[in-house]
């Protein structure tokens, strides 16, 4: 965008400078040097002669001059504290008015809108006609409201992604509780399956014992000729026993002999 030159509001005050008899010759002969070389556009030169006017008589006059050779030069932060002098200062209230307007220009390049605008309106009190104030103004206005936007955008985009994170966060958090949870679904089912095995498995064992024991039973079981062979053995050995002890009672009893 580009601003209004401060050309305009300083050439006024060239114009309404006060007469050299109200000046020393030396500071009166640098600031016109200063002014001088401002015309050529040989701002750094128009710096130097306005600030040894400013050390021959300190005047607001050359503070709003050595102003606006800093100004051109680009060093807006430094011009404003000349501008805020010369605006306090000054009497004259159209050189006021110019102070104020270069103030305001001087804090928009500075990018503090707010302020450019309170110093626009302030040379609008003084100049209410000037039509470069009004358009520096309206534009400055125009600016804030661009800029006030799009930090509002830029906030409600940081506030979104923020959300957008925590929902991230949070969708993430609640996964991995469902998984956990998941997972002990899945153990607690292992267990549960685990224990039914168990318990399906245990009367088959008791089960395969018995047949087992059966079994084993069954196999010590003899056959019925086994059966005969063993009862005769049996029979045999009790008449031996039978026979043997017949023979023991039928022998005599052997005496002691006398003496």
């Amino acid at each position: 965008m580009q601003w209004q030159t401060i050309w305009t509001a300083f050439a006024l005050l060239l114009l309404a400078a006060p007469a050299v008899s109200a000046q020393s010759t030396a500071a009166h002969r640098n600031l016109r040097k200063g002014n001088e070389a401002y015309k050529e556009q040989e701002y750094s030169q128009a710096e130097l002669q306005y600030r040894k006017s400013l050390e021959d008589k300190s005047t607001a006059r050359a503070g709003y001059n050595l102003g606006n050779a800093i100004y051109q030069q680009g060093r807006y932060e430094e011009a404003v504290r000349r501008y805020e002098h010369a605006a306090r200062f000054l009497e004259d209230k159209d050189a006021k008015a110019s102070a104020f307007y270069n103030l305001g220009n001087a804090h928009m390049q500075s990018g503090e809108l707010e302020k450019g605008i309170e110093a626009y309106k302030n040379t609008l009190r003084l100049r209410p006609d000037d039509q470069s104030a009004k358009y520096n103004l309206a534009l400055a206005q125009r600016m804030l409201k661009q800029q006030q936007e799009k930090q509002q955008q830029q906030q409600q985009q940081q506030e979104k992604q923020e959300q957008n994170q925590q929902q991230e966060k949070d969708q993430e958090k609640q996964e991995q509780n469902q998984q956990g949870q998941s997972q002990d679904q899945d153990q607690q089912q292992s267990q549960d399956q685990e224990g039914q095995n168990q318990q399906q498995n245990q009367p088959q064992d008791q089960q395969e014992n018995q047949e087992n024991k059966g079994q084993q039973n069954k196999q010590g079981e003899l056959t019925e000729a086994e059966a005969r062979r063993l009862l005769e053995i049996i029979q045999d050995e009790e008449l031996k026993v039978m026979e043997k002890m017949k023979k023991e009672k039928g022998k005599s009893v052997k005496r002691d002999k006398d003496w």
